[in-house]
Parts: C-alpha cells; sequence; structure tokens
C-alpha cells in the first residue's frame, strides 16, 4: 500500500466520532505516539505497516470516557467494519488483523499474530502519558521489550510530543515515515 491508509477524509469521520477530549490522553496525541511506536516496532516484527497505522487512529475512537471501558476496542472494531469499502481499503486478512487488534487491544494477552502483537505493543508502549511505565514482562516482543525502545517511548509520552497537527499532515504527506531507533547505537 503505496497511498496513505489516514485521509483526512478518515480523520473527519475519526473526529465525528470520536466523543472525549480530542487534545485528551485517549485522544490524537496518543493516536499519533501509538502511530509511531508501531511504525518503528514493525520493521522487527514483521507487522503489517498500514494495519498497524489504522489501529492506531481507530483502536480507542468509540471509548465513552477515558475511565473503565472494557468494550471501546469491540466498538471500534463495529465503526472499522461501518468504514470498510468506503474509507478503510483492507484485503480480508488485514480487515481481520485490524479487528482482531482493536477488539483485543485491552484484555493483556501477549501472544498472537505479530501484526496484533505489534499493535497492542505500540498502544501500551505510551502508558508514560498516565503516568504508568510500561513493562516489559506486559509487552508481547522482543522489539518492544528492548530497553532503548522502552525508554524512548517514554520519553515521548511524557513530553507528550507527537501532536495531532503534525501527525495528521504527515500521514497524507509522508505515510509509515517513522526514523526507527531500534539498531541505533
Amino acid at each position: 500500500m503505496s497511498q496513505p491508509v489516514i485521509t483526512k477524509a478518515l480523520i473527519a469521520a475519526l473526529k465525528g466520532e470520536f466523543a472525549l477530549d480530542w487534545q485528551g490522553i485517549h485522544g490524537a496525541g496518543h493516536w499519533a505516539r501509538v502511530r509511531h511506536n508501531g511504525l518503528q516496532l514493525s520493521p522487527t516484527t514483521g507487522a503489517v505497516p498500514h494495519v498497524v497505522e489504522l489501529f492506531a487512529v481507530l483502536h480507542d475512537v468509540k471509548r465513552r470516557h477515558d475511565g473503565f471501558d472494557p468494550i471501546h476496542g469491540e466498538r471500534a472494531a463495529e465503526f472499522a467494519l461501518s468504514l470498510r469499502g468506503t474509507l478503510l481499503h483492507l484485503d480480508n486478512r488485514d480487515f481481520d488483523l485490524l479487528v482482531a487488534a482493536c477488539t483485543g487491544h485491552s484484555s493483556g494477552s501477549t501472544s498472537g499474530d505479530p501484526t496484533v502483537l505489534t499493535c497492542w505493543d505500540a498502544d501500551r508502549l505510551d502508558l508514560g502519558r498516565v503516568g504508568v511505565v510500561p513493562k516489559a514482562t506486559r509487552l508481547c516482543t522482543s522489539a518492544a521489550r528492548d530497553p532503548r525502545i522502552i525508554a524512548a517511548a517514554l520519553a515521548r509520552s511524557r513530553q507528550r510530543s507527537l501532536r495531532e497537527t503534525t501527525f495528521f499532515s504527515s500521514c497524507e504527506a509522508h505515510p509509515r515515515k517513522v526514523t526507527s531507533t531500534l539498531h541505533q547505537e
């Protein structure tokens, strides 16, 4: 997929559905960091990058509040289904991966398909935004358990870097462009 998967039309649909604070802990800044984390992990984990990108913007879009909301992932998967063929263009396998990632992302599971696991790790690596340091034992992939990856993700989440304005404009201009720090010395 060389075309951007996060388009202006998709962003408009997300804004229309998202009931929480766009700048809040589950808002666009979080989605930007999840996308960054996931795309950084993908080359090592073998995840499907466009599924990771879509997970980043969809997984929390149907939250009803920032607290305990155990079925928000299922609602996100249902919302993704409603966009299939119009704003989301995935083959059956990739769509099934997206649904599995959205549905199970809050379960705490650490086993499954590499794309799904990369999505979950990308989300868990942004826990610093709520004062929680990601624990390597709760991460799914060896790439995410790398102390350098955890430290970099924690710094991003604490600084609340990757704001939505930069994020959304970069999604269309440079799809899947992320500078990897996985193998930097």
